[in-house]
């Protein structure tokens, strides 16, 4: 089966459930999308989230659908093109996660001192 191909299959719930378990905790299978809930600080960081999904699924050309409130937001992804999920909602799925969670403190070897531990600084809740 080609890449292509293989990117379009549209999983089964057992593989999708198995695979949310090993590589996206964070992530549910509901009512035939994977789901995750991004709750934030208010206003400008749900902002800061919506643009930084709404970047990487156009970048990906493979667009969630969002819920967005004031302190959180809703990320669902599915192909519909194969009815189902696939590889390519995985892949976006894992990008959001290592972007919108990342950690700059712990991943730049000091360069970087990321963002304060600080109430007033902080605008991503880490479940």
């Amino acid at each position: 089966m080609s890449e292509e191909t293989s990117s379009h299959r549209a999983l089964s719930e057992e593989e999708v459930q198995t695979r949310l378990q090993n590589e996206l905790p964070h992530w549910v299978y509901e009512n035939g999308w994977i789901r995750r809930k991004i709750k934030t600080s208010g206003w400008k960081a749900t902002l800061m989230v919506v643009n930084t999904v709404g970047h990487l699924a156009e970048k990906a050309w493979h667009h969630p659908d969002l819920t967005v409130s004031y302190a959180f937001v809703i990320v669902k992804l599915v192909t519909h093109a194969a009815k189902g999920i696939t590889e390519k909602d995985f892949a976006l799925a894992k990008k959001i996660e290592d972007v919108v969670f990342w950690d700059a403190a712990a991943d730049s070897q000091g360069a970087l001192e990321g963002t304060p531990d600080d109430p007033r600084f902080k605008y991503i809740k880490k479940d």
